[in-house]
């Protein structure tokens, strides 16, 4: 490899050169351009074992039975509030996340979906959004935002045929 010259992994044959040399302005450039063509060649695809579902079940309980216990140390009536929460819902995804792929399967999975519903079911079925009831305005702010595009639009309609009359007259 050449001096100022760096490469990237294998999987890739485009390189870059470092180009710190001095411009004739004195300038030094510190960008890089690239020196070789990108590969294009489609990369293989790994072989990939079938996943085990059997064992991502048994995992999957032990990434909920963690979550039982984090959650144990927050009093349920925080339950509802994600802020009270969060890190021990994240380490939950990670390792539902985690334990999918080390068993070979795609994440989320119905294996997956099915003990996260499972776990949201147990922990926040009584979470629920109140719904906002929308009220009308106040009568009067009702008439006035109804009366100002009104008066506005005969306003113009006025002021047009005002300056059409107007520029008759100076024609």
């Amino acid at each position: 490899m050449a001096v100022g010259e760096q490469s990237f992994p294998s999987d890739s044959s485009r390189s870059f050169v470092n180009l710190g040399e001095e411009k004739s302005d004195g300038l030094t450039n510190g960008g890089i351009v690239p020196t070789d063509s990108l590969n294009t060649e489609p990369t293989p695809p790994r072989p990939r074992r079938p996943c085990n579902e059997s064992w991502l079940q048994w995992e999957m309980e032990v990434c909920g039975e963690e979550f039982k216990r984090d959650m144990g140390h927050i009093d349920p009536q925080y339950w509802c509030n994600l802020t009270y929460f969060i890190s021990e819902y994240h380490l939950f995804t990670h390792c539902t996340e985690t334990k999918s792929l080390i068993a070979y399967c795609y994440w989320p999975n119905p294996i997956v979906e099915s003990y996260i519903v499972r776990i949201h079911k147990h922990f926040f079925s009584n979470c629920t959004i109140e719904q906002v009831v929308l009220l009308d305005p106040p009568d009067d702010t009702l008439t006035i935002l109804i009366l100002i595009p009104v008066f506005l639009t005969l306003a113009m309609i006025a002021l047009v045929v005002w300056c059409s009359k107007r520029s008759d007259i100076l024609a």
